[in-house]
């Protein structure tokens, strides 16, 4: 980490996939190549993107050598896997270390009457991932004693054993003028962590 707005991927020999763009810098002996459908989770995970229009473009980074990573002078933040898996919006996602999969995953309806579908990308295995956020990382304890209600535009991502549905009554909404058109939160439930950034989209 150069700072806290600056990512740096050292590769020795190994393959780091990034958000294509994000690239600032690098120095070293680095191929970069489109990391195929779905951003490298393989072919049945670019199916699903493209069948619910999940947008991740990646790039693949290999070789020797040190990448500078950054977008649009976000936070950034290593989350560390230990064989679980973190849900990520896939707008945070920067860096995806090698050992771990990425997939998606069907989050809900957005509204009862809406009938959009969101849909969140999961990341799996062991290692470490950059994500992006609009200010320092909050992380956000949740047990079955004190569920969790977040503003979708704050939330970065969750793991743990956590079950995630959409509370459409939102009071305090209306309370700061943003009342019109379907307002809604996502509600946590069950024991984990949530992932928010101090500022909305």
């Amino acid at each position: 980490m150069n700072g806290a707005r600056v990512l740096e991927a050292h590769l020795a020999g190994d393959a780091v996939r990034a958000l294509t763009g994000s690239m600032v810098a690098y120095e070293g002996n680095v191929q970069f190549k489109n990391a195929g459908m779905g951003g490298g989770g393989g072919f049945k995970a670019a199916l699903k993107r493209k069948m619910t229009g999940e947008s991740l473009e990646l790039m693949e980074m290999a070789g020797h050598g040190v990448v500078y990573l950054a977008n649009a002078g976000m936070e950034v933040e290593l989350v560390q896997l230990t064989g679980d898996t973190l849900s990520v919006e896939s707008s945070a996602l920067l860096a995806i270390g090698p050992g771990l999969r990425t997939d998606v995953t069907f989050a809900g309806l957005r509204g009862a009457t809406s009938g959009q579908g969101l849909f969140t990308t999961t990341v799996s295995g062991h290692g470490d991932l950059a994500v992006l956020s609009d200010g320092p990382m909050i992380a956000l304890e949740v047990s079955p004693a004190y569920p969790l209600v977040v503003d979708p535009d704050a939330f970065i991502a969750h793991r743990g054993q956590l079950s995630q549905t959409f509370v459409t009554d939102i009071s305090w909404k209306a309370l700061i003028g943003e009342g019109g058109g379907e307002a809604y939160s996502l509600r946590f439930d069950g024991t984990g962590v949530v992932y928010i950034q101090p500022a909305e989209r």
